[in-house]
């Protein structure tokens, strides 16, 4: 997602500027993650500026092969003790990095970047492109990337959200009608209605469909890709159940309570295996890689709770010779392993997140901040709520107790959500839905209410459904009253 936003942003630039780029992903499967040796010799010979974004930070070798191109890094991930011979590596992530932007996105150190051309261009008196209105591109990688909405990030997925809403984009505006938004974007609908269909096309189909769809000027092209898009999400989700459920199974045997949660299985989807170490990250609180085995190598993605370093830890692992490679930043991290070296390299791999206090954590607590009754919650209420936000990573949005209520209707959605209708004595109601109840006990306890009351607790969000407006639960956790 951040790559293809970023990658987007300077083909929209570009073309403003009546100039033309070629874009070049890397295949997941075939060539990896980031810059590779033949595909740098092979852009070096047809072009004299290569610009790497969201990679390259680490790509000594593949950089160097690019003879004949100046090699520009646009990057966010952490460094190593040495930089790559590249003209230059703009990345606030490396480790003679002194600012304090080291929680921007690469979309958003590719912004900066144009910000700073546009002033050069200015002063030789040419024509500058209009960069507020990519900063749809920027909200979107910021949120989808897990970035903390705090400082500069704050601010540019604010604006981000406002540029959006005028669905001047025709891959954005796209993408909302075939996700069947028909509300005003929130960072909600950037991190779980809109980024998983772009990043679907680089997890199980053509890895550069995100980024076409993002730069396309074009209406036609943008429905079609669009499309396509969301036939590879459906494709993705089922992929990764069935992963998940192996993995989950896998990681449940070894033990849940120690400073990495892991697993590894032959034939597992590179593409999904992030997201997989996501869903046991959840389910642990804790650390969790998910690596997928094949042709004698495990290629793994991983990713951390908050206070652990986890792209910190696989780069250590990486420089003491237990990866073939490896990095990332604090919550996210990519590793390829060979197959025999898995278990050494993972034990390694927690014994340096247990040094960071991993696996000690207390209890999982669930931070509070009201307590309503279902009559108090009102669409008025969740848009004062939101003209405070924007809310995500590193500023949650307002979490709610609604106490001893019933369960006047229960049903599943699909395989793993549950719907419900809550009720107080006083007969108000409120609409609610729990995702992925079922993956857990949750699911089971209110489907099986016997008219028991709960106390519940979540966020709240308007549902605009059939074109009527009103509250909804985003329902978290639930105890017997």
């Amino acid at each position: 997602m951040d790559g293809a936003c970023s990658a987007a942003l300077l083909l929209n630039w570009l073309r403003d500027l009546g100039l033309a780029a070629s874009l070049y992903i890397p295949d997941r499967q075939d060539e990896g993650y980031g810059p590779n040796v033949p595909a740098m010799q092979e852009l070096a010979a047809a072009h004299d500026l290569i610009l790497c974004v969201d990679c390259g930070t680490l790509a000594h070798e593949p950089i160097a092969a690019a003879r004949g191109a100046d090699v520009l890094v646009l990057d966010h991930h952490l460094g190593g003790e040495t930089l790559p011979p590249a003209l230059a590596v703009v990345n606030p992530n490396r480790q003679d990095e002194t600012g304090d932007l080291a929680h921007l996105c690469a979309a958003a150190v590719v912004f900066l970047l144009l910000v700073a051309a546009n002033r050069l261009l200015r002063a030789a008196g040419r024509r500058e492109p209009d960069l507020m209105a990519l900063l749809d591109l920027v909200a979107l990688a910021t949120v989808a990337d897990v970035a903390p909405l705090v400082g500069l990030n704050r601010a540019l997925v604010r604006q981000g959200l406002l540029v959006m809403a005028r669905r001047a984009r025709p891959g954005l505006a796209a993408l909302a009608d075939v996700a069947r938004l028909d509300a005003a974007p929130s960072a909600h609908h950037l991190g779980f209605l809109l980024g998983p269909r772009i990043n679907a096309g680089g997890r199980i189909g053509r890895a550069d469909l995100g980024a076409r769809l993002l730069a396309t000027a074009d209406a036609a092209e943008a429905r079609a890709l669009a499309e396509k898009l969301d036939v590879l999400n459906a494709e993705r989700r089922g992929i990764e159940e069935a992963v998940r459920a192996e993995a989950l199974a896998q990681a449940e045997a070894r033990g849940l309570d120690g400073p990495l949660v892991w697993a590894a299985g032959e034939g597992w989807h590179p593409g999904v295996v992030g997201i997989v170490a996501a869903r046991l990250k959840e389910a642990a609180n804790r650390p969790a890689v998910v690596i997928g085995i094949g042709a004698g190598e495990g290629k793994g993605s991983g990713r951390s709770v908050a206070g652990v370093d986890l792209g910190g830890a696989v780069a250590r692992l990486a420089s003491e010779g237990w990866l073939l490679k490896g990095g990332g930043h604090r919550m996210a991290a990519g590793l390829t392993v060979e197959a025999g070296r898995i278990e050494g390299a993972m034990a390694r791999l927690g014994e340096l997140l247990a040094r960071q206090g991993a696996g000690a954590e207390a209890p999982r607590v669930l931070h509070l901040d009201g307590l309503l009754m279902p009559g108090a919650a009102s669409v008025e209420l969740i848009e004062r709520l939101e003209a405070a936000g924007p809310f995500g990573a590193g500023a949650p949005a307002p979490r709610f107790a609604f106490p001893a209520l019933k369960v006047a209707f229960a049903a599943r959605a699909g395989e793993s959500h549950l719907r419900l209708t809550l009720a107080d004595d006083s007969g108000s109601r409120l609409e609610a839905i729990a995702f992925r109840a079922f993956e857990g006990p949750l699911g089971p306890l209110l489907e099986s209410h016997a008219g028991a009351r709960f106390h519940f607790a979540g966020r709240l969000e308007v549902d605009s459904w059939g074109g009527r407006r009103r509250a909804k639960l985003r329902l978290e956790d639930a105890a017997p009253a």
